[in-house]
């Protein structure tokens, strides 16, 4: 790395240093405090380290659906009323699931940071998971499902990839999960899910924005720390063995254009290659004038939309590489050109110029994460939650500041491999069966 490059690094981490403090309750919850007056708002967060994964093969799509349930309402909330209190305080919430863990939060006027730590301890103490929630909450899941992915041109992507892509990890299915899961699961088991993972010993409450750390500890130790621990709840430690050759499918869908999808097998976030990867990604595929989008839409005319992405996941995940083909245009040919663009990567140093540019967008991705007090405290709970280490708030963006043009052309030609990946075809359903 060259002095200035360095430089240029310290004078980041200098200017945009977010500081933090963070402890243990006796119960095992993990707190994160980021103190900034800049605005009076505040971000409360809970990380439950609990996804997709975590799930049983024959109930799929708990963690989401638990995304959805626990908002109904507590022993002390009236159903339906979760999201009355936040609105009328001027505030705003969500909550997102991946394979890995859910994550809640709100964002509130600073003054109401009792209120969000409320709500949360009863999220985490006393959610109603009941019959008539349960009962409503499968009907909106399952209508979820089936517009995002039984019922929208391409929705069924990602799981006919995963599915594909990994023969035991959990990974295998979706956040979504089946309709037919959905369907059998009883009462009993999400009170049991529920008792197995939201316990305090599994999550991680962070806060961050306008607020005073020893009256936020206050807070806390008054709603959290009552919460008994539990058993360290299950992860599971499933090494997925190689895919040992492409494979290769044809679903046939309600679209009108052809596609071409490539799922590549890639390593867990964090580590070296990972960061190589990502960036390779976005060598390819991010903005107008990223390669796959030049060559395949500008010059070729080949497809419509081209794209790739790796997913940042805690166990080894995958990286996709689509294009929508132009009408009449063979996916053959469009994969051929994805290929193509691939290899010259395999074959070729990136130039400096576009290496640097590449660096540019990493930062600049990197500045925009952690500028708003809730991807703050989503970030602080990431870091810890999965690599024990909260601090790479600040200093992530030197790992890939360390990748060279080298390990860019290293990983492409290590993980962007025929013989790692799954290749579908999507084609239009026939008209006649």
């Amino acid at each position: 790395m060259s002095l200035f490059i360095m430089g240029a690094v310290c004078l980041f981490a200098q200017a945009n240093k977010i500081n933090f403090t963070e402890y243990d309750l006796p119960n095992g919850l993990h707190v994160i405090l980021h103190e900034d007056h800049s605005t009076p708002i505040v971000a409360v967060s809970v990380l439950y380290h609990v996804g997709s994964k975590n799930e049983k093969p024959d109930r799929t799509g708990f963690a989401h659906f638990f995304e959805h349930l626990l908002f109904e309402g507590s022993e002390n909330i009236a159903r339906g009323k979760f999201d009355d209190y936040i609105q009328e305080a001027g505030g705003y919430n969500n909550a997102n699931t991946t394979q890995d863990r859910t994550f809640y939060f709100e964002v509130l006027p600073s003054n109401q940071l009792g209120l969000g730590l409320w709500l949360e301890s009863e999220r985490m103490l006393h959610a109603k998971v009941e019959q008539i929630g349960i009962e409503t909450q499968r009907q909106v899941v399952k209508e979820e499902r089936r517009l995002r992915v039984d019922n929208q041109p391409y929705g069924t992507v990602l799981q006919e990839s995963f599915k594909r892509a990994y023969r035991n990890h959990p990974y295998k299915w979706q956040p979504i999960g089946y309709m037919e899961h959905l369907d059998a699961a009883q009462e009993a088991d999400y009170k049991q899910f529920y008792a197995d993972f939201y316990v305090p010993n599994n999550a991680t409450l962070s806060i961050a924005g306008d607020i005073n750390i020893a009256e936020a500890k206050a807070l806390i130790e008054k709603y959290f720390a009552g919460i008994p621990k539990k058993q360290d709840p299950f992860h599971p430690k499933i090494v997925e063995p190689a895919l040992g050759g492409e494979v290769r499918d044809t679903i046939f869908d309600n679209v009108q254009l052809s596609a071409v999808v490539q799922t590549y097998r890639i390593p867990a976030q964090g580590t070296p290659d990972f960061y190589a990867v990502t960036m390779l990604s976005q060598l390819l595929s991010q903005g107008e004038s990223s390669r796959l989008h030049k060559a395949l839409v500008d010059q070729q005319q080949k497809a419509v939309v081209v794209g790739s992405f790796p997913f940042s996941m805690e166990d080894p995940g995958i990286s996709i590489a689509f294009g929508i083909c132009n009408a009449g245009v063979d996916p053959k040919d469009v994969e051929a050109s994805m290929d193509a663009e691939v290899q010259k990567v395999q074959n070729e140093l990136i130039s400096e110029s576009e290496f640097q540019k590449l660096r540019n967008q990493v930062e600049n991705d990197f500045i925009s994460t952690n500028s708003t007090v809730q991807g703050i405290a989503e970030s602080l709970a990431n870091y810890h939650t999965y690599f024990g280490e909260a601090n790479l708030i600040n200093t992530e963006i030197e790992r890939y500041m360390k990748v060279t043009r080298e390990d860019i052309q290293r990983v492409a030609n290590k993980y962007l491999t025929k013989d790692n990946r799954v290749v579908l075809y999507y084609l239009p359903k026939p008209k006649t069966p």
